[in-house]
């Protein structure tokens, strides 16, 4: 996490900055050039960035705001002065691009992560590319993008992306300049996307006897991503958007988070490559199964804490993968008390029960509408854990993936992760609200409780600003709160207790009538082959 906030302040360009779901192709150094020929021209010196949805102009200056034009918004996109009576002038000036449209947004103005701010009404912004040549080319592709970004359905529009990503693909190929050595013999390479929390970056993969490379299309962040085999400790085939599609690298023993996570366009190339590695694995590390880490968990070799990581490991879950991040447990039921009494077995959740069913009177509520809907049913219609639920826990040092999930805009301050004690008994009461917790609740770092970046995050109804989250009583501070959640996590009740809840989460209470009985039936589309994904013939479905 350190590495990534010095990345981003270093530059202050991430592809968070884009929309869900889209693609950053290439960019130009350039000057965007305002108050074009009046009497206070000046030129902004910066980056012009072409992605699939969005122009982005990156001044170099931080105290100038990023500019983010949406392409849907456009209403003209040519060279500039290329209509009316200087035509023949842009001929002679023809690095100059202009994109006429009706809505723009200002990000990062001075460096500082805040909502963004919009500007609506009918305006023309003017760029010049430093290698002027290019400008045809660059024009072409925001056409082209144009049209995708105004198809009506959103399927179509997913549908253009995709083959213009791919002819992009297809007209590269990984540079072989970048191997470490020249003795290096290649052994396979395709196309692939590096996955990182809300956004996926393309580009090519390449595998050689004693390296693993990603060259990303757009060479951001970096030209080349480079992880020595000899280095990796684990890898794990991933489901990726409920595809076969996902491998995760790492070269830690039991680290939360990966070297690198790659999502494949085709299960083959992904198995291959698993193949090629986990070959080369089998000579260097021992693999381990669910059945040795429940025998190590068993013998006490194993915190409840390190099993609790390792399963949603092999479940598939991530920290590169907001949809499938990692959980864990609500295991304390007392945030009222100024002691927090650990030989009390009161003190605990019921373990043996999802969260949507320790309210008894909201259960039977839910049981009723179960038994009166029609096939596939379902009690519970969100989840125990999204990249909403995710964020709402960690906007305190990711605010720029929740600004980048809520298009730009915090959640309402009273809907923020404002009290432990408030957001345990919306989990108890509320209609909707099923969320378990992250693992964050019982490590070490204690910054997602406070708000040291001192974001603005609103005013609450009350006339409070949302800061520190609130704790509890027993806890004299963020470190003593995550201490005792950890001292709860590892107690006696709840190693007693902790196999209930894995079997819900984890285990064979998933599924069918065990889950029926269990009371912990979810909507179908949050169950892999709940929908078989390659026979829906309509991209809007």
């Amino acid at each position: 996490r350190e590495q990534q906030l010095q990345l981003y302040s270093k530059e202050r360009f991430s592809l968070l900055l884009l929309n869900l779901e889209e693609y950053y192709f290439e960019q130009h150094t350039a000057n965007h050039i305002q108050n074009k020929g009046g009497q206070y021209e000046r030129k902004i010196r910066g980056s012009l960035k072409i992605c699939s949805k969005s122009v982005i102009f990156e001044p170099d200056v931080i105290s100038q705001p990023i500019i983010k034009i949406p392409l849907r918004d456009c209403i003209k996109i040519g060279k500039h002065g290329e209509n009316g009576s200087n035509r023949h002038f842009a001929k002679a000036k023809s690095g100059e691009i202009s994109l006429i449209f009706s809505q723009v947004y200002f990000i990062k103005e001075h460096n500082i992560v805040a909502p963004y701010k919009i500007e609506r009404g009918k305006m023309e912004y003017v760029f010049e590319l430093d290698v002027s040549g290019k400008v045809e080319d660059v024009v072409e592709t925001l056409l082209q993008l144009h049209r995708a970004s105004c198809l009506d359905k959103l399927g179509d529009q997913t549908a253009m992306i995709t083959a213009i990503l791919q002819s992009r693909l297809a007209r590269t190929s990984f540079d072989k300049n970048r191997f470490q050595s020249v003795s290096e013999k290649l052994h396979m390479e395709c196309k692939a996307e590096m996955v990182t929390p809300l956004v996926t970056n393309p580009g090519h993969v390449c595998i050689t006897d004693t390296n693993l490379y990603f060259q990303p299309l757009n060479g951001y962040p970096k030209p080349v991503v480079q992880i020595t085999l000899q280095d990796v400790r684990r890898i794990y085939k991933r489901r990726h958007g409920l595809m076969p599609l996902g491998l995760e690298v790492f070269c830690t023993e039991d680290d939360l988070c990966s070297d690198i996570y790659l999502k494949f366009y085709e299960p083959q190339d992904r198995d291959d490559l698993y193949f090629y590695i986990a070959t080369y694995l089998e000579h260097h590390v021992a693999e381990r199964t669910a059945e040795s880490y429940t025998l190590q968990w068993q013998r006490g070799h194993l915190s409840n804490y390190q099993y609790l990581l390792h399963l949603n490991n092999l479940a598939d879950r991530s920290c590169n993968d907001l949809s499938q991040y990692p959980v864990f447990p609500w295991i304390i039921n007392d945030y009222c008390s100024t002691e927090l009494d650990l030989s009390n077995p009161g003190t605990f959740r019921d373990l043996s029960r999802p969260v949507g069913a320790l309210n008894k009177e909201r259960l039977e509520r839910l049981l009723t509408r179960y038994q009166e809907m029609p096939e596939p049913k379902f009690m519970y219609g969100s989840h125990y854990s999204s990249p909403g639920y995710v964020l709402f826990y960690l906007v305190r040092i990711a605010p720029e993936y929740m600004l980048c999930l809520q298009n730009g805009r915090f959640d309402n301050a009273d809907r923020m992760f404002n009290s432990i004690a408030e957001t345990w008994k919306n989990c108890l009461d509320g209609a909707t609200d099923f969320k378990e917790l992250i693992p964050e609740f019982y490590g070490d770092d204690v910054s997602f409780l406070v708000n040291s970046l001192k974001l603005d995050l609103g005013k609450r109804q009350g006339g409070q600003m949302v800061d520190d989250v609130e704790l509890p009583p027993w806890a004299r501070s963020p470190e003593d709160f995550l201490q005792k959640s950890k001292d709860a996590l590892e107690s006696n009740y709840v190693s007693e207790h902790l196999h209930e809840w894995i079997d819900l989460i984890f285990g064979y209470k998933q599924k069918g009538s065990d889950a029926v009985e269990a009371h912990n039936v979810f909507h179908p589309l949050t169950y892999e082959g709940g929908v078989d994904l390659n026979s829906i013939e309509d991209p809007d479905e």
